[in-house]
């Protein structure tokens, strides 16, 4: 029988290369997105394609219902739905930084209750979350993405120990520079909120660094890969660091103190 695994976010990027991946080492896969006009590539592979959105309850009721319904089983769910805004804490609208958790945190934890009895009945299942290094660093105009994602974090370890009885393995990714959307996104936002006040200068330099990322980060697959990797091992680690500068950046962030990881980082800024 055949194991099934449903990923969200997967209409591009990181999302779409683990799908195609998952369904070549001969995985049933269920690609989950809001947008899934785009998702012909998938259908065409054999893969399953759902329409849901990880703010709206009814979406991923009846989708994991769907799956439930035709394999009687979900073996692997892969958190990669993900939404980053930047822009200084002091200018950005309480309801955006509401909505960054609702998608990275929220949406997440939500679908993973509605697989974990499915998962707990067969005393068995993977649920990989996609954090970030941004789970580990944090960086000016970030502070209610990296809020989400050092979130990710302590509830992927939170729920890894709750798990362990039950046999199922809780497993972060933490991609650094990746080349996706999702930059071009914070860039942009971060711009309209904080590129004309206060913030103005670093922030100014804060786009520039991104836009050097998007050119020299990591291609999506690198990371699918790494997640592919997580779901086919025996006995995976309990987060794998990926692409972009990700092992580097993790390595300072240890050994440095605080301000002088604080001014490493702000020298990128330039």
């Amino acid at each position: 029988m055949k194991k099934v695994a449903l990923i969200t976010g997967a209409s591009s990027g990181i999302g779409l290369e683990t799908a195609k991946l998952l369904v070549q080492n001969d995985y049933t896969v269920y690609a989950a997105a809001r947008r899934t006009d785009k998702m012909q590539e998938l259908e065409k592979s054999g893969i399953h394609i759902l329409k849901m959105d990880v703010t709206d309850e009814a979406s991923m009721v009846e989708g994991v219902n769907k799956i439930l319904a035709t394999e009687n089983r979900i073996d692997v769910l892969v958190n990669n739905a993900g939404y980053g805004s930047y822009g200084a804490l002091e200018e950005v609208p309480l309801s955006e930084a509401r909505y960054q958790f609702e998608v990275n945190i929220f949406g997440m934890a939500r679908l993973t209750q509605l697989v974990l009895p499915t998962m707990r009945n067969q005393h068995s299942g993977r649920i990989i979350n996609i954090s970030s290094i941004g789970g580990k660093v944090g960086e000016p105009h970030g502070t209610w993405y990296h809020a989400t994602k050092f979130a990710v974090e302590g509830l992927s370890d939170s729920l890894r120990m709750e798990l362990k009885q039950f046999g199922i393995d809780v497993v972060i990714i933490e991609p650094g520079a990746i080349i996706t959307e999702w930059a071009g996104i914070a860039r942009q936002n971060m711009l309209k909120i904080s590129g004309n006040g206060p913030y103005k200068e670093l922030a100014m330099k804060h786009a520039k660094m991104y836009e050097r990322a998007d050119k020299t980060g990591s291609k999506p697959i690198v990371v699918a890969k790494t997640i592919v990797k997580a779901i086919l091992a025996g006995k995976p680690k309990t987060r794998y660091a990926t692409g972009g500068g990700a092992g580097l950046i993790l390595f300072m962030r240890r050994i440095l103190p605080d301000r002088a990881f604080d001014k490493l980082l702000l020298s990128m800024m330039k």
